[in-house]
C-alpha cells in the first residue's frame, strides 16, 4: 500500500515516512504544495497525509483541485488549527479524516489503517480465507489458529492480495504498491516476495493461495474458492 506524505516540516515529515515504512508502507513524501500536487496527480496512493499550511499551493487548493480532477484517493489531513471553520473547509475540500497537530504517531498510522479499508469497502477488520486469518488492526496472520510471523513487508503484500483477491495482479502493480517510487527494485524482486510468502502460509500439499498467473501476473484465491477446496 503506497502513502504520499505531503508535510514542510522536515521533522514531522520524516517522523511520519519512518513510521510508516516500519508498518510496511511504501512512502512518497513532498515539502511543498505545488510539489505534492504534482505527485498526487501523476501517481497512484492509497492514502494522501495532507499539510494545510504548505509552501506554495495551500493544502485546501491542492485537495480542491485532486478532487476537481476526479481523484478520489483517501485524504488525511493534518493541522495545527482546530476551529470548526477549519475542520469544515477541510471536509467541504474532500477529505476524508482530520487530525490535528500535535498527534500520536501510532494514532496516524491507525487512522490510515482505517482509510485503507474502507477505501478497500473492507467492513470487517478480520479477513477469513479459510483457515488463513488476517487481522488488519493488529498486523497480524494466522493459518490454523497459529501465529504466522511475517515481516511488514510481507504482511503488507498479503494484505493488499487478500483486498484484491479474485483479481489478477501484475507484477508492476504489486511493485508499486510495496515499494517506494524513489526505489529501484530488482527485476525479480515481486516473484521473490510472493515465493517467500507462499512458504509462510501455505500448506503442504494443499493448493497454493497466491496462483501465478503465466505473463499476467498473480492472482490471490477468493473465501469462496478457498472454502470449495477444504
Amino acid at each position: 500500500m503506497r502513502v504520499l506524505v505531503i508535510e514542510d516540516s522536515d521533522r514531522l515529515r520524516q517522523s511520519v515516512e519512518v513510521a510508516l515504512r516500519k508498518s510496511g508502507y511504501a512512502v512518497d513524501a513532498s515539502a511543498s504544495g505545488d510539489e505534492g500536487f504534482w505527485k498526487a496527480d501523476s501517481g497512484v496512493y492509497d492514502v494522501i497525509v495532507l499539510d494545510l499550511m504548505l509552501p506554495g499551493m495551500s493544502g485546501i487548493d491542492l485537495l480542491a483541485r485532486l478532487r476537481e480532477r476526479k481523484h478520489k484517493t483517501a485524504v488525511l489531513i493534518l493541522t495545527a488549527r482546530d476551529t470548526v471553520d477549519d475542520r469544515v473547509a477541510g471536509l467541504d475540500a474532500g477529505a476524508d479524516d482530520y487530525l490535528v497537530k500535535p498527534f500520536a504517531i501510532d494514532e496516524l498510522i491507525a487512522r490510515v489503517r482505517a482509510l485503507i479499508r474502507r477505501a478497500n469497502d473492507v467492513r470487517e477488520s478480520r479477513l477469513a480465507f479459510g483457515d488463513l486469518a488476517i487481522n488488519t488492526s493488529a498486523r497480524t496472520v494466522e493459518r490454523g489458529g497459529k501465529n504466522v510471523d511475517v515481516s511488514p513487508r510481507e504482511y503488507m503484500l498479503l494484505e493488499f492480495f487478500a483486498m484484491h483477491a479474485g483479481e489478477c495482479l501484475s507484477r508492476s502493480q504489486i511493485e508499486a504498491a510495496i515499494y517506494d517510487a524513489e526505489a529501484e527494485p530488482m527485476s525479480n524482486v515481486v516473484d521473490a516476495a510472493v515465493y517467500a510468502l507462499r512458504k509462510k502460509i501455505d500448506l503442504p500439499g494443499a493448493p497454493s493461495l497466491i496462483q501465478t498467473r503465466r505473463g499476467m501476473g498473480y492472482t490471490f484465491a477468493t473465501p469462496e474458492a478457498v472454502e470449495s477446496h477444504e
